[in-house]
């Protein structure tokens, strides 16, 4: 407990995982994975990526205290090591994951560690029936608890952050006992919300961290959220505001790394002409809640221009960025309870 004394603390709890992509042996490997890499969507407008960013990065399912209207990342080299339960054909498949994780991040520099003191973060593999009695050893009998009566958790992860929104650690806990698909499915979804993306949204369609959906592998939609989290010109403590403002150079990039990377071509483009003058990164405060719209514009177009077909509607609200507790997922939660004193 010493460790997380005067700490912020932020746990993230899945009773599933989603999508994310995957090197090409696992999909060879799990033909459930192979199937939904072969139907998945791979062009998205701006504004549909955008969209996602800020519904993923900012705010928490579950909010007790602290503040997370800031970026959350890490600003330091990411290590993994997995302990718990022996099961050397899960932890292959978890290098795997973290390997193609690294391949597809342009600016993230992860891998496996050699030893649980080199780790930034720590997988934990345990049993179906131990997941409970795990996630009551990690946060206390009362925590545990809540959890199990917010959602049935298949896995779930969570971070600690120091003032400047720098996560210092992680911790992850993935069941190993449920089938390839299932691990997978967790390893991935749970891995990249340990990195910062750490609140859920059942209202984008394409993302990992959607509670209806679930790939089992490293998806384009999230390639795009996650490269752009860890750009450099987004840094850990940013404000929505800071983030909108150094979007248009930054999606630019990345378009071009996540097309690369995958080998996509030059037909997956931003679909921007023709334009009308919206602004989609204009973020607004009503009644609390954090909303997106595409506003007219007089003169020009600011940021990216936008196709007359994308939708202009306002996306749904965040939680209340300031003073929420209430959750926005019902099966998966995030938490950030006050400093422990």
């Amino acid at each position: 407990m010493s460790l997380l004394r005067s700490r912020i603390i932020a746990f993230t709890l899945a009773a599933v995982a989603f999508p994310s992509v995957i090197a090409p042996a696992l999909s060879a490997e799990n033909p459930t994975v192979a199937a939904r890499q072969r139907a998945e969507k791979k062009t998205f407008s701006d504004s549909e990526i955008i969209e996602g960013f800020f519904k993923t990065a900012f705010g928490a399912e579950f909010h007790l205290a602290g503040r997370v209207d800031r970026i959350r990342k890490y600003a330091m080299p990411v290590r993994v090591f997995a302990t718990g339960v022996s099961r050397p054909d899960r932890k292959a498949q978890l290098a795997k994951v973290v390997a193609d994780i690294g391949r597809r991040i342009q600016h993230l520099d992860i891998a496996m560690a050699n030893s649980i003191d080199d780790a930034t973060i720590v997988v934990t593999l345990v049993r179906d029936r131990d997941l409970i009695p795990t996630v009551q050893r990690f946060y206390g009998e009362a925590r545990a608890r809540e959890i199990k009566s917010s959602l049935d958790p298949q896995c779930l992860s969570g971070f600690r952050k120091n003032e400047r929104s720098e996560i210092e650690h992680s911790d992850v806990i993935l069941t190993v006992d449920k089938g390839d698909f299932r691990f997978l499915d967790c390893a991935y979804e749970e891995l990249l919300q340990a990195l910062g993306p750490i609140n859920d949204t059942n209202s984008v369609p394409w993302t990992m961290f959607n509670d209806q959906v679930s790939m089992g592998f490293f998806d384009i939609y999230d390639q795009y959220l996650l490269n752009i989290l860890y750009d450099p010109r987004i840094k850990p403590g940013m404000s929505v505001e800071e983030v909108k403002a150094a979007l248009p150079e930054v999606l630019a990039e990345v378009r071009a790394w996540v097309r690369k990377v995958n080998g996509l071509g030059s037909r997956e483009q931003t679909t921007r002409r023709p334009c009308e003058r919206r602004d989609p990164y204009r973020v607004i405060y009503r009644g609390g809640a954090v909303a997106t719209v595409f506003a007219k514009l007089k003169p020009v177009v600011m940021g990216p221009c936008v196709r007359r077909d994308d939708a202009s509607r306002e996306l749904a609200p965040y939680t209340d960025f300031s003073n929420s507790s209430r959750p926005i997922s019902m099966r998966r939660i995030s938490l950030v309870p006050a400093p422990i004193s």
